[in-house]
Formats: structure tokens, C-alpha cells, sequence
């Protein structure tokens, strides 16, 4: 048997490092997903390997190719996911979040809602990877207000170790859902404005202070 554990974080950078550690205690490539805000533009999907630039999909710093490479794979499997799930990070756009960046195995159901239009398709994504409706209404919102979620089919035996290591830099849900509230949220909204990348930034820094 298999759970699938889900994770709130509040930007791409926390999200990242979960990924890794993840496939690090070895859930495979193909298990894990990732949904990232990208109203910040901090991900360029057009930018081309030249002179002075390199292919950094997971923004370690490090040309994918290389690392493949050094994975005992040829230079093209980075964009197979010899690197890992992060080097097949994709652009779209989700109703009421924005643009985002997202691998895995919800990018097709995800892209499939939004190209048709489906409001409030990132929460039915999300409910199917067996989030609750209510959490998966705070994850939405937290995407909406720059966060990311990283979510992974483990099986049932290893879920409290694997739990653990997504808790490590997680948002506190029921804290988080208190905050919007408190603010007059009450439930993701797809018909609402995606935020700014300065409102992005000012929400980011507000719980970096807590």
C-alpha cells in the first residue's frame, strides 16, 4: 500500500531542498511532484545555454549537463530527469495562482483543468493526490501568495520517516489558515487576481518574521 504526503512551503527554495532530500532517502523521480509560484519570475523557461550561461533547471548553481554527466549518464539525460525531477521543471499557468513551475505527475491533470478554463483546478489536483479539501484550499491560497507544494507517493511503511523530512522547513497549515483568516480569507478562489511580484515579496517577508 501507498500514501501520498503533501507539504505547503513558502517559497521555491524551501520546496527544492525538500525535493532533494526526498529523492535522496530514495523516492523515485516519478513519485514526487512539485508546484511552484513563479509571479516573482525567478524561473525563465527560455533561457539558452551560451557563453556565460549554462541549463540550471533545479537553480543549484551547477549546469544540469555536467551533472547528469556525473551521474554516469550521457549529457542529454539531464532533460529526461537523470537529474533529477527538478531538471524537468515546466512553465504554466493556473487559474487564480498565476504562473507557476511544476514537474510531476499532476503537470498533466494540472494543464489539462487550465487550458479548459476549470475553476479552481489546482484544488481538484490537489484533492486527487489525497490532499483534503480544506488543506488543499490553504495550499492553493499559498500558491496564489508565492509558496510552493511538494507532494510524494511513498509507501505506507516508510511515510512517518518521509513525513518527517518534508516537515523540516513545511508551513504549519492550521497556523497558516489562521493568518489568512484572520486577514478575511475564507477559501481559494480561482476567480481572484494572481498576486504581484511585490505582493509576493511583502508576504514572504511578513512570515519570515514569525
Amino acid at each position: 500500500m501507498t500514501a501520498t504526503i503533501s507539504r505547503l512551503y513558502n517559497n521555491y527554495a524551501d520546496a527544492r531542498d525538500a525535493v532533494r532530500s526526498l529523492e535522496a532517502a530514495g523516492v523515485a523521480h516519478n513519485d514526487i511532484n512539485i508546484i511552484a509560484s513563479n509571479a516573482d519570475n525567478w524561473y525563465q523557461s527560455d533561457r539558452k545555454p551560451g557563453k556565460d550561461t549554462f541549463p540550471d533547471r533545479d537553480l543549484d548553481g551547477k549546469d544540469d549537463r555536467a551533472e547528469a554527466a556525473g551521474a554516469g549518464a550521457g549529457v542529454g539525460a539531464a532533460v529526461g530527469g537523470t537529474a533529477g525531477l527538478l531538471a524537468g521543471l515546466g512553465l504554466m499557468a493556473i487559474p487564480g495562482v498565476g504562473p507557476v513551475v511544476a514537474a510531476g505527475w499532476l503537470v498533466a491533470t494540472l494543464a489539462g483543468a487550465a487550458a479548459g478554463g476549470v475553476a479552481g483546478s489546482v484544488v481538484g489536483a490537489l484533492t486527487q493526490a489525497g490532499v483534503s479539501k480544506e488543506d488543499a484550499d490553504i495550499y492553493a491560497e499559498g500558491l496564489r501568495r508565492g509558496g510552493a507544494v511538494v507532494s510524494a507517493r511513498v509507501p505506507d511503511v516508510d511515510a512517518a520517516r518521509l513525513q518527517a523530512i518534508m516537515d523540516r522547513s513545511a508551513v504549519n497549515v492550521r497556523e497558516r489558515a489562521v493568518a489568512y483568516r484572520q486577514g478575511g480569507w475564507q477559501a481559494f478562489n480561482a476567480k481572484e487576481t494572481p498576486y504581484t511580484a511585490d505582493q509576493v515579496r511583502k508576504e514572504r517577508e511578513l512570515y519570515m518574521q514569525r
